[in-house]
C-alpha cells in the first residue's frame, strides 16, 4: 500500500508529517455486545443448582468405574465436553492409578484404547513411553495395514501423536502414516465419523482452543446414539452458565473500550477488543480466572494500538521519545508526546493503574512491576523493528528473531496473564519468566513465523519491517515456498518443545504452563488460514458466536 500523506502543507510552509496507512477494516461488532441482558436471578439460581447435583451425580456414579476403558472414555469426554474443571482431584487420581500399569494393562490389539491412554496420560505430563506403539508395527518395521480398517483407532492415533517431542521418531511416522489414511477415509459418504475426521485433520485436539473445542465437540456428542445423558446435560448447562458469565465480562469491556473512544481518535488502529477478548477466553475460559480475563483482555487491546503506532503510524522521531517515556513509566512524560501518543499513554497508565489497586486488595500489587518492565522490553523491540523499517535494514534471521520474539508479544502476554491468578503464581514464577525459559519462547516462535508467513505480503504492500520471510529469503537465496516449508519445519519443532517442557517434573506449576500452551494454541486456530486477526472474515465470526453469542439449545 502506498505511503500516504497526512494533510496539506502548514502554515509555517512546512510539510505535514507523511504517515504510512495499512486501511484496517472498522470493527465488525459494532454494539452488539454492550447492552447485555442478564439472565433471570431465579433462573440462574436454578441452573447453578442443576448442575451442582449433575456434578455430584457423575462422581458418585461414574468414577466408581473400575474398569479402564470406562474410566478413559470418561476421562475424554469430561475433557472434550469443557467440563474437566469440575473433576481434577477425581481425574488426577485415577490417571496416576493409569499411570502405574499403562504398560502393563494396555491389549496388544486395541489402538485405540492404548492412543487414548497416551494421551490422556502425556497431556496430563505424565512420562509414558512412545515406544507402546511399536506393538502395532510388522517385521519390516511398517506400521500394520490392519490398523487402517480400525477409524476410531486411527483417529485416536493421530491424535496421541501431537504429543510428541524430540526424538520420538516412531510418532513422526505415525503422523504421516494416520493423516495419509485419514484423508482416504474422510471422503467415504457414510462415514460416521468422517466429520470428525475433518475437522482434526485440519485442527487436531492438542493444538485447538478448549473452548471452542467443547462447543463443537458437545454437538457431536449428543450425536452419538451411546452418549451419557448426564454428562451431556451438564455440559451444556455449564457452557451456557461460563457463557453468561462471559457476556457480561465482554459487555464491561466493550463499554471500557467505546469511553475510550479509540475507533475515532486513534482511527488508524486496529479496533478488534472483540476478537481480543475471544483469545484471551482462550488463554482460559474458567469462571475462576474472570479477573484474569479482565486484566489481559485490557492489556492485550492495548498491546494492539502499541503494535500499530509503532508498526503503522509513528514517525521515528515521534518512537523514540515515545518508548522513553514508557521506558520511565511517569505520566509528566506525556506533555512531550504527540496528541495521539498522549491518548495512548494516558489509556495505557490507567489500565495498569486499575491493574495495582486491583491487586492491592490482595496484597498482590507486586506483580505489577514485572508487568511494566514485561511491557517496557516490548516496545524497546517495537522501536527495533520500526528503526530497521526507517532505515531499509533487513537483518540477518539470528538478528531478526533475537528482537521478533519478543515482539510477538507473547513474553509479555505471559507475565500479564499471571498477574489476575491465585496464589499459585509466586515471585519465582515471573522471575522465570524474565529467564527466557524453552516453552515461552517456542509459544514466540509459533506465535511470530505464524503470523509472518500470513501477514507478509499484505505489511509489505503498505510499508512495514522485513519479516521473517523475506529475511530468511535474504539470507538464503531461497524462494518463498522453501521459506514456508523451513518454518512449517521450525513450527513443529516448537510444539515439540512446548510438549517436553510439559513433561513432570515441571519447572513451574502446570496451571501457569498451560497459559503458555494455550497462547500457542490461539495462534494455531487465528493463524491457520490466514490473519485472523488483522482481517475479521466468517470463520473468526464463526468462531466468536459460538463461544460468544450463541447459546447451546438444551
Amino acid at each position: 500500500m502506498s505511503i500516504q500523506v497526512s494533510g496539506a502543507p502548514s502554515q509555517n510552509g512546512k510539510s505535514e508529517v507523511v504517515r504510512r496507512t495499512a486501511n484496517f477494516h472498522p470493527s465488525i461488532w459494532g454494539d452488539r455486545f454492550i447492552n447485555n441482558i442478564s439472565k433471570d436471578k431465579d433462573i440462574h439460581f436454578h441452573e447453578v443448582c442443576e448442575v451442582e447435583e449433575l456434578k455430584d451425580e457423575v462422581r458418585n456414579e461414574f468414577f466408581a468405574m473400575g474398569h479402564l476403558s470406562q474410566q478413559l472414555g470418561l476421562i475424554d469426554a469430561l475433557q472434550r465436553l469443557g467440563v474437566a474443571y469440575h473433576f481434577e482431584r477425581e481425574i488426577q487420581e485415577a490417571l496416576e492409578n493409569m499411570y502405574t500399569t499403562f504398560n502393563d494393562k494396555n491389549d496388544v490389539n486395541d489402538l485405540y484404547k492404548v492412543s487414548l491412554s497416551f494421551r490422556l496420560l502425556r497431556q496430563e505430563g505424565f512420562k509414558v513411553s512412545c515406544d507402546v506403539f511399536n506393538k502395532f508395527k510388522d517385521e519390516d518395521g511398517q506400521f500394520k495395514e490392519s490398523l487402517t480398517s480400525n477409524v476410531e483407532g486411527m483417529l485416536a492415533f493421530y491424535e496421541a501423536t501431537h504429543l510428541r517431542v524430540h526424538g520420538e521418531d516412531i510418532l513422526d511416522e505415525a503422523l504421516e502414516f494416520t493423516t495419509t489414511h485419514l484423508k482416504s477415509t474422510s471422503s467415504i459418504i457414510g462415514n460416521p465419523l468422517a466429520t470428525q475426521i475433518t475437522h482434526a485433520l485440519k485442527q487436531p485436539l492438542h493444538k485447538g482452543i478448549p473452548r471452542l473445542e467443547a462447543r463443537r465437540y458437545i454437538t457431536v456428542y449428543e450425536k452419538d446414539a451411546s452418549h451419557n445423558k448426564i454428562l451431556r446435560k451438564l455440559s451444556i448447562l455449564d457452557f451456557n452458565l461460563v457463557q453468561s458469565l462471559h457476556k457480561e465480562e465482554l459487555s464491561d469491556i466493550t463499554r471500557w473500550w467505546k469511553d475510550l473512544d479509540f475507533a475515532k481518535k486513534l482511527s488508524f488502529a486496529r479496533d478488534r477488543v472483540v476478537e481480543c477478548y475471544f483469545w484471551i477466553v482462550a488463554v482460559y475460559f474458567e469462571p475462576q480466572y474472570s479477573l484474569a480475563r479482565k486484566i489481559l483482555t485490557k492489556v492485550i487491546s492495548m498491546t494492539s494500538i502499541l503494535d500499530d503506532i509503532y508498526d503503522v503510524y509513528g514517525t521515528l522521531e515521534e518512537l523514540e521519545p515515545f518508548t522513553k517515556a514508557i521506558e520511565r513509566w511517569d505520566i509528566s512524560c506525556i506533555d512531550k508526546l504527540p496528541e495521539y501518543m498522549q491518548i495512548c499513554y494516558r489509556a495505557l497508565f490507567d489500565v495498569f493503574e486499575a491493574i495495582e489497586n486491583e491487586l492491592a486488595k490482595k496484597e498482590r500489587s507486586y506483580r505489577v512491576g514485572y508487568a511494566k518492565d514485561a511491557m517496557k522490553r516490548l516496545v524497546r523491540a517495537y522501536f527495533d523493528e520500526a528503526k530497521w523499517f526507517h532505515q531499509n535494514y533487513i537483518p540477518t534471521m539470528e538478528e531478526y528473531m533475537h528482537v521478533a520474539l519478543k515482539t510477538s508479544s507473547y513474553p509479555m502476554l505471559t507475565a500479564i496473564s499471571f498477574l489476575g491468578m491465585g496464589d499459585i503464581v509466586t515471585k519465582e514464577a515471573f522471575d522465570w519468566i524474565f529467564s527466557n525459559p524453552k516453552i515461552i519462547t517456542a509459544s514466540s516462535v509459533i506465535g511470530r513465523l505464524m503470523d509472518d508467513m500470513k501477514s507478509h505480503k499484505f505489511e509489505q504492500e503498505r510499508g512495514h519491517a522485513a519479516s521473517a520471510v523475506e529475511c530468511y529469503m535474504k539470507q538464503h537465496g531461497v524462494s518463498e515456498q522453501v521459506v514456508h516449508d523451513e518454518f512449517n519445519r521450525q513450527v513443529a519443532n516448537a510444539w515439540k518443545d512446548i510438549n517436553e517442557e510439559c513433561i513432570r517434573p515441571t519447572v513451574v506449576p502446570m496451571p501457569l504452563l498451560m497459559r503458555v500452551l494455550n497462547l500457542a494454541r490461539v495462534i494455531d486456530v487465528i493463524y491457520k488460514e490466514g490473519d485472523g486477526y488483522t482481517h475479521v472474515g466468517k470463520e473468526m465470526k464463526d468462531n466468536v458466536a459460538l463461544v460468544l453469542i450463541d447459546p447451546i439449545p438444551i
